[in-house]
């Protein structure tokens, strides 16, 4: 089910929060747990199947791995599950990736390899579910987790809806005490969730899924356009995954926060950020936490002096890039971000926070102008459908220096392009005063908050894109 349809927005979250503060706590979890199995039965029932032999996999190793007394035994029950559930995740997103290219490399090599391809669908949010699988596991294997002996509890905490699909991945730690917790009803909570729904609804439909139709005819045409034009949808696509993926997250957030339940913050306004540092620490939280904790400390992380940290860091980004999605797309975007963050260790300070300016302001601006550039450049491998389109694009946005724009040619209006690179704009701008004033608690019956707060329930309504046009993370 999608947030953005009328289904989930006047019938499936309205009666979930209902009866969950209706009945008594101790049959809340059960309730959950079947309206979380009933929204991901919306995509393809089967999925389920796949969803729960995960996690039968893991609350089984987690008791095997408290139970036990020998570390051996408890490091082989770790294996045994990471690799069960990694092997799941290889199957049906990497398995087809793996044998195209090892036929790729046979023809390239002359010989007679050939692996048959399968035709299987992706489960929706595959790559979410199973990390957060995985992190229960680690947690219990470090000591930090005890592990959870009700059954119906741990599934939830692995398929509670509201982050099933697309995160916020969260750790054990944070949400598997909260189902146990009597959640009541308050209003300025029940306020603040309904707050951020309407934030992050507002952010997909009106600016998302509006940007989305330019998007799409842009990056399908890009030979028949001038560099300006190119420019313009490399940067509404920045807007756009970014209100599409943190649109998600606020509604994601919101709709826990209507019954009490408190996920992680997933984004916090990464394109102000003044180093590619600083927008990892801004941008999809929760899977870069997640790959710093698991991936790069276990590897070493920066305690290694600065050859190994590069290194570190390189591994987590092409990593990071692959759990996007099973194309070299995706490993370049991700390969991009390793080099920027590389470079910064070698680049001089001074030379990489502009000293040489004297003015605080427009240091801080110039900075955030070049993140923001270099993050958009990395984006047209992350939207592009294979490399070669993606060198096509770039090529063409380096090559036809002009504005002569081409919209007219792929069925676009030029007057359309421009208002929406207005309001692109305009909402960065506007982004992070809204963002932090529609989490403050002291704003919640205030009237300028219940003016906001109409305007953008009016512009939903009026101006939402109703398409029913998935969640881009969705595929991953």
């Amino acid at each position: 089910m999608l947030f953005n349809t009328f289904d989930f927005l006047f019938l499936f979250f309205p009666l979930v929060t209902l009866v969950y503060y209706l009945l008594p706590h101790s049959y809340r979890w059960i309730w959950l747990l079947g309206a979380s199995v009933y929204f991901y039965s919306y995509f393809i029932p089967y999925y389920l199947l796949i969803l729960v032999l995960a996690i039968v996999i893991d609350y089984s190793a987690g008791i095997l791995i408290e139970n036990s007394n020998n570390p051996k035994h408890k490091k082989y029950y770790l294996i045994a599950s990471v690799v069960s559930t990694v092997l799941l995740l290889f199957i049906f997103k990497y398995y087809n990736f793996a044998a195209q290219n090892i036929n790729h490399l046979s023809g390239f090599i002359q010989q007679d390899w050939k692996v048959n391809l399968i035709s299987i669908a992706l489960p929706v949010g595959l790559s979410f579910h199973t990390f957060q699988s995985l992190s229960y596991v680690i947690e219990v294997y470090w000591g930090k987790q005890k592990a959870e002996r009700h059954f119906g509890i741990y599934s939830l905490y692995v398929m509670f809806y509201p982050q099933l699909v697309a995160g916020p991945i969260e750790r054990p730690q944070n949400v598997l005490h909260q189902f146990y917790e009597k959640h009541t009803f308050y209003k300025e909570q029940f306020t603040m969730g309904l707050r951020l729904m309407a934030w992050g609804l507002f952010k997909k439909v009106v600016i998302a899924d509006n940007i989305n139709v330019v998007t799409n005819r842009i990056f399908e045409n890009s030979t028949h356009l001038d560099s300006f034009s190119l420019y313009a949808g490399a940067f509404l696509f920045s807007i756009q995954i970014y209100c599409d993926f943190s649109g998600y997250s606020d509604m994601a957030i919101g709709s826990a926060k209507c019954m009490g339940f408190r996920l992680m913050e997933n984004f916090n306004l990464p394109y102000i950020s003044q180093s590619i540092k600083e927008f990892w620490s801004r941008w999809h939280i929760s899977l870069s936490t997640w790959f710093k904790d698991y991936v790069y400390l276990p590897l070493g992380g920066s305690r290694l002096g600065k050859k190994k940290t590069v290194l570190n860091q390189v591994y987590v980004f092409l990593i990071s890039g692959f759990w996007h999605g099973a194309n070299w797309t995706f490993i370049i975007w991700g390969a991009l971000h390793g080099l920027y963050n590389s470079i910064g260790h070698f680049i001089p300070k001074k030379v990489l926070n502009f000293n040489f300016i004297k003015n605080d302001f427009i240091k801080k601006k110039a900075n955030q102008f070049i993140v923001f550039n270099l993050v958009l450049f990395a984006w047209i491998f992350f939207r592009a459908n294979s490399l070669a389109d993606a060198f096509n694009y770039i090529h063409n946005m380096f090559s036809h220096i002009s504005i002569n724009y081409g919209f007219a040619e792929i069925g676009l209006k030029r007057v359309s392009v421009l208002v929406l690179i207005f309001i692109a704009v305009l909402f960065l701008t506007m982004d992070r005063r809204i963002h932090e004033f529609i989490r403050k608690e002291s704003n919640l019956f205030s009237v300028k908050a219940i003016v906001i707060f109409s305007v953008l329930v009016s512009l939903i309504i009026t101006c939402g894109f109703w398409g029913k046009v998935q969640f881009i993370y969705f595929q991953f």
